[in-house]
């Protein structure tokens, strides 16, 4: 089962972009020296450009490349890498998108996949948009196909595959990071696409006013360039204008938005800013942000995600009721549905941005996973160990313990780190909210249980 974003493929089984396809397909590079910002991925060595040349300098095929996961921001090249890598191949290319695949469909591609190599030693790119998306079920029906190369998998994404990616899907795969692209990039693409004769083919010129408010209104995301090219081109061939001038660009951009926000790209920008405004204590900028992601139709259960990382991100224990409201406010949507489901996501937003902030919580997690990564673990003191079996109070285990209601106080001087991590401190509340009074509690405790007299 091939899923091709275009109805017809080249030879070598990659989706051939027809003539009424957007700008943003005709113009994908048809080779890896048209693929602009990411020279460090394709410099020869690299792990991307033994992707992109399978034979060897002797003329010898290399062996089967590992799958590989795309991280970058929208428009940096993900999908055009994942073409190439097909393409350059002679590989079958496949693509499934995270947001309307389901598990089924990810295992009728493997299975495929599959018997084409047993059966005609046909090997298969698997590209997978927007991996991030995919749940842990189906992410773990990828493993077989990858840990015996059924697939070559490229797996792309716009958040930190850290977080969204399963461990054992990653381990399994080369990480490969995009890197944003600069004005001067985007530019090139731009310019590119006004005198190729896939994209506008010389039929217009591009002002050079009209090329400055172009760039800046793309910014670092070459994809959304060449869709405010497009429609400025349109805008300029309706006046009958043989120049796309800069009243065409800002003519256009309201449409090129719209299309852009459809697609889901933009909202990365929005959300970006939707966040920084609940972290920032600013609800009228919140709203604004929620109101532009629920006019262009982005899904609610996102936004409603958002929130509630947010409130045990940037509010944590300064309010520990935030993270309740956000959490209800998900719930809520999940049953009344839109457009009602405005109002408790507004309701929460409202909370968290006004809420007093606190990232210790946050902080302290992050700042213990660093000494559990670094090695920095030790043992579970005997005391603290499980004595419920026949033989572990004979070593040790429990024997010890102090039961910490025996004390009025209902704390007693006892350790429970490891004795390498012996004083070492990872929630360290503030003075704002809620964690004044945990700042004294803790406090109080912290001298308790230190205390060896």
């Amino acid at each position: 089962m091939d899923l091709f974003t275009s109805a017809s493929t080249t030879d070598d089984g990659t989706p051939a972009a027809s003539t009424g396809a957007p700008l943003a397909v005709r113009m994908r590079p048809a080779s890896a020296e048209e693929v602009v910002g990411q020279e460090h991925l394709l410099a020869p060595g690299q792990p991307l450009r033994r992707l992109l040349d399978p034979v060897d300098a002797s003329g010898t095929r290399r062996t089967s490349p590992a799958s590989v996961v795309l991280w970058g921001p929208p428009g940096t090249g993900k999908t055009t890498i994942a073409y190439l890598v097909a393409r350059a191949s002679g590989r079958r290319f496949v693509e499934l998108s995270a947001v309307t695949a389901g598990v089924k469909d990810v295992r009728q591609v493997v299975e495929s996949a599959r018997r084409d190599l047993v059966t005609s030693g046909r090997e298969t790119v698997l590209f997978v948009d927007e991996v991030h998306r995919f749940t842990t079920t189906q992410q773990d029906a990828l493993l077989p196909a990858v840990e015996n190369r059924w697939v070559t998998l490229v797996a792309a994404t716009t958040e930190n595959p850290s977080f969204s990616v399963n461990a054992p899907l990653l381990s399994r795969s080369l990480l490969l990071t995009l890197k944003p692209l600069t004005e001067e990039h985007v530019r090139s693409v731009v310019e590119r696409a006004v005198a190729d004769p896939r994209g506008l083919g010389g039929s217009l010129a591009l002002g050079e006013d009209a090329a400055s408010v172009l760039v800046r209104l793309a910014g670092p995301d070459a994809r959304k360039s060449l869709t405010i090219l497009e429609a400025a081109a349109a805008a300029a061939e309706d006046a009958g204008d043989d120049t796309i001038t800069a009243a065409h660009v800002e003519s256009a951009i309201d449409v090129a938005a719209v299309v852009y926000d459809r697609e889901g790209d933009q909202h990365y920008d929005v959300v970006s800013a939707f966040i920084k405004s609940m972290r920032g204590s600013d609800p009228d900028a919140a709203l604004h942000y929620l109101a532009r992601m629920i006019a262009a139709g982005e899904d609610p259960r996102f936004i409603a995600r958002r929130v509630i990382i947010a409130a045990s991100e940037e509010v944590g224990m300064a309010d520990p009721t935030a993270l309740t409201t956000a959490v209800a406010a998900a719930q809520a949507v999940q049953m009344i549905g839109m457009p009602e489901g405005r109002i408790p996501l507004a309701q929460a937003v409202v909370h968290v941005a006004t809420a007093p902030k606190s990232n210790a919580s946050y902080s302290g997690i992050d700042a213990a996973l660093a000494d559990v990564r670094s090695g920095t673990i030790g043992q579970v003191p005997l005391h603290l160990r499980d004595a419920h079996y026949s033989g572990a109070k004979d070593l040790g285990h429990g024997t010890e313990y102090r039961y910490p209601h025996d004390d009025p106080r209902g704390v007693l001087a006892q350790d429970y780190l490891p004795e390498e991590l012996a004083g070492r401190s990872y929630y360290s509340p503030t003075t704002h909210g809620y964690e004044r009074e945990i700042t004294a509690r803790l406090g109080a405790i912290r001298s308790i249980l230190r205390d060896r007299r």
